[in-house]
């Protein structure tokens, strides 16, 4: 079991990504079938509407903060290399990182960008937008996933 600053970097870890997980599957499960349903003029609206308004000091602290607390797990695990769990912390720390930070900057940013400079209703932006939800919601999924795997590798290595 893992002692000492490493249990309260693995709770906060797997309390972290495990919410990032629940953001990104409530995405994949409701707003994106939600707003594949809509007309796409409509659909392109909504999306860039949410997009921006993304932009919040909550959801960017808590997004960003647990890349930032993953981090520090992967740094204070390489100085330190605790005795119990240090395979565990990395692989959940990899795995937000990779996953879930480099997925949304890799992926899902650039086509939110894309979207965004698409005028809702226009010929380019109706027939975009069927390319945007399957492949934003494909790599929705991976961070869903990857995130989920973070939080659940943290809490194995608390035991």
């Amino acid at each position: 079991m893992i002692e000492g600053p490493y249990v309260v970097l693995a709770v906060l870890g797997a309390l972290t990504t495990g919410l990032m997980a629940g953001v990104f599957c409530a995405f994949s499960v409701l707003v994106m079938r939600g707003l594949a349903a809509l007309p796409p003029a409509q659909g392109v609206a909504a999306m860039n509407a949410i997009n921006t308004s993304a932009m919040t000091p909550v959801f960017m602290v808590l997004f960003l903060g647990s890349a930032a607390l993953c981090a520090v797990i992967t740094v204070v695990t390489f100085v330190l290399w605790p005795d119990h769990g240090t395979a565990r912390l990395l692989v959940g720390s990899a795995l937000y990182l990779c996953g879930a930070f480099g997925v949304t900057v890799m992926a899902n940013v650039p086509r939110n960008e894309t979207l965004m400079r698409k005028e809702p209703g226009t010929p380019e932006a109706v027939a975009y937008w069927p390319v945007y939800l399957r492949e934003w919601t494909r790599w929705n999924h991976v961070r869903t996933l990857a995130s989920a795997a973070s939080a659940a590798v943290y809490l194995l290595a608390l035991v």
